[in-house]
């Protein structure tokens, strides 16, 4: 497998000239292919479907020599990491070009190695702001819909306006450019479709939102008395029972502000969130906390479980509110939660916590449950008093685990001793 770039024939070496020459079939893409008119042999350009490609060439290679076009380096979001997994990497001699990137950054005359690297070819933009935020330095691969002007619109939306960019495109070839653009500017270009998009975060930017656990009074929301949100010590303890990973599947049931959505989605940056919430008032601040907290999740406006059957299984459920439907919600996400997964309810009362447990239990759920009872400081004169909270009930369910027991459990429990 061979690297080429925009240059063609011109830029590789005579090694890999000569393993072309030599070979009994080149395969590649149309226009890589392009850079080799008088290839004798049989060519096969690669279109679609990678499985039955690589059937083919594991088929000619017991008996002829292939030769497969990459562009630039074919382990750097490339096909080359996918052939080796189906063919073994000792069918495999890779030579990798110049990465896009690393052409970018050279022309940039920045350093590469604390960079953060993202492509958008071929994903969704979701998700991008919760991945990037902070960040001092991101380079992106885009393609014709993900082009630099809906990055630009995208960080826009989200309010990331402290990132400068640096578009380079057609690199290596006689139609180069490279540009420095401010993100208003960015978003009225129109580039090549083969770019690379270099974000920088300005210098005197204000510093970036860390950790977690952040004040109820940061959050938009409806406010009668008292904020209709998750309080924050609540919502820390519920956090850390939920056992989130970076790429954690979240459902956020009774979303309300959209505060436990919005720290699900920055603690799981590479996962996936899911909020759905029925009071149409409240979608607003939702999305005014998205946007806030540049957490780019998905938000369903309906009553559950309408709407949960397109969202994919979860890792992890919170559930703040259920509209009267408590049972066959905590039913519903049973058995649709992954290994490993766990449940979390808020109840304010005692009433829902028996029908939480309950319905943990019927669902075939280890349920456990913590009382949380917190007070906050008041100023009172020159003195300071403590302002009781509501207590709350977290119950936390979790699928249950195989114990060993009898006589058959001691003894594999005395294999895994020895």
């Amino acid at each position: 497998m061979i690297g080429i770039g925009e240059e063609g024939a011109a830029g590789l070496t005579a090694d890999s000239l000569a393993c072309i020459e030599q070979a009994d079939v080149l395969v590649g893409g149309e226009r890589l292919l392009q850079f080799f008119p008088a290839f004798a042999g049989e060519k096969l350009t690669i279109r679609s479907g990678l499985g039955e490609l690589v059937a083919k060439i594991k088929e000619l290679h017991a008996t002829q020599n292939v030769v497969v076009l990459a562009s630039g380096d074919p382990l750097f979001y490339g096909i080359a990491g996918y052939m080796a997994r189906k063919l073994g990497p000792d069918a495999l001699d890779i030579r990798p070009n110049l990465s896009s990137l690393q052409l970018a950054f050279a022309r940039l005359g920045e350093s590469w190695q604390d960079a953060v690297l993202e492509s958008v070819h071929g994903r969704p933009l979701q998700g991008l702001a919760q991945r990037i935020d902070g960040k001092a330095k991101i380079a992106l691969l885009t393609d014709d819909k993900n082009s630099p002007a809906a990055i630009a619109a995208y960080l826009q939306h989200f309010g990331m306006t402290e990132y400068d960019a640096f578009v380079a495109e057609n690199l290596g070839s006689k139609d180069e450019r490279t540009r420095r653009y401010t993100l208003d500017e960015l978003a009225e270009t129109e580039c090549s479709p083969l770019n690379v998009v270099i974000l920088l975060r300005r210098k005197d930017a204000p510093p970036a939102r860390r950790g977690f656990g952040f004040a109820d009074e940061e959050f938009h929301q409806r406010k009668p008395e008292k904020g209709l949100i998750t309080k924050r010590e609540v919502r820390v303890f519920s956090l850390s029972e939920l056992c989130l990973r970076d790429d954690s599947v979240v459902w956020d049931i009774g979303a309300g502000s959209g505060s436990v959505a919005v720290e699900c989605t920055r603690l799981a940056s590479k996962g996936q969130v899911f909020a759905v919430e029925k009071n149409e008032g409240d979608l607003a601040n939702i999305e005014a906390n998205r946007i806030k907290f540049r957490t780019d999740f998905t938000v369903l406006h309906a009553k559950a479980p309408a709407g949960l059957d397109g969202w994919p299984d979860p890792d992890a459920v919170f559930i703040g509110g259920s509209g009267g439907e408590l049972a066959e919600l905590i039913a519903l996400c049973a058995s649709r939660l992954r290994p490993e997964g766990r449940i979390v309810v808020n109840a304010a009362t005692i009433e829902t916590l028996h029908d939480s447990m309950k319905a943990m239990q019927g669902a075939g759920l280890d349920a456990s449950v913590t009382l949380l009872q917190t007070a906050r400081s008041k100023p009172i004169l020159n003195m300071t008093r403590f302002d009781g909270l509501n207590p709350i009930y977290v119950i936390t369910g979790r699928h249950k685990t195989e114990e060993l027991t009898g006589e058959s459990g001691a003894e594999e429990r005395k294999g895994q001793t020895t």
